[in-house]
């Protein structure tokens, strides 16, 4: 009686294992999957950029200094994006934002730019892949929440050191302004 007592003890502590277990892989496939999904936003948003410093290119050709910050900063963005790291990626993404700002000042000093369908068109894309982007960003931090509190808790965290799973990184801005979609104003 007590070996099967003890045998069932095992049985449950085994599959209870097991279920810890499989959540903390489907949670950690949930969290590669969601940072990829802010990997094909960031993507598109480089993607645009490029022809929007196109664009830009034929009505302000003398504002060179900006595009090529543009150009950099895109260029920081995009290898930061790839590397995996969400605290280099959001830095890099910061500095972008900041100067995609400059971009849309310089649409005030340019009338013809302005009123560009090209250009209006871009933005209108980049207002939306912004928007994109901060709802893969949302659904990415929810689901590292969901991992790292998983991983934190008992009788979780037992299962997780024993098979090397650890906490992910948030992707945060450091600075809450960056946070804002660039305004656009005609």
């Amino acid at each position: 009686m007590t070996f099967w007592l003890g045998l069932g003890v095992l049985v449950l502590l085994v599959l209870g294992g097991v279920g810890i277990y499989n959540g903390l892989v489907a949670l950690r496939a949930r969290a590669a999957g969601a940072w990829s999904d802010i990997d094909v936003q960031l993507k598109r948003r480089h993607d645009l950029i490029g022809n929007l410093v196109e664009t830009v290119k034929g009505y302000a050709a003398h504002e060179r200094q900006t595009l090529e910050n543009v150009i950099e900063a895109r260029n920081r963005a995009t290898t930061a994006a790839g590397s995996g790291h969400p605290k280099q990626a959001g830095e890099a993404e910061n500095f972008l934002t900041t100067q995609l700002r400059s971009i849309f000042a310089l649409a005030e000093a340019y009338p013809d730019l302005k009123a560009n369908q090209n250009f209006q068109d871009l933005q209108r894309s980049l207002e939306s892949i912004e928007t994109a982007i901060e709802q893969a960003r949302r659904y990415y931090n929810a689901v590292v929440r969901d991992l790292n509190t998983r991983i934190q808790s008992v009788p979780s965290v037992f299962v997780a050191r024993l098979f090397g799973f650890t906490e992910r990184e948030f992707f945060e801005l450091d600075d809450a302004a960056e946070a804002k979609v660039p305004a656009v104003r005609f």
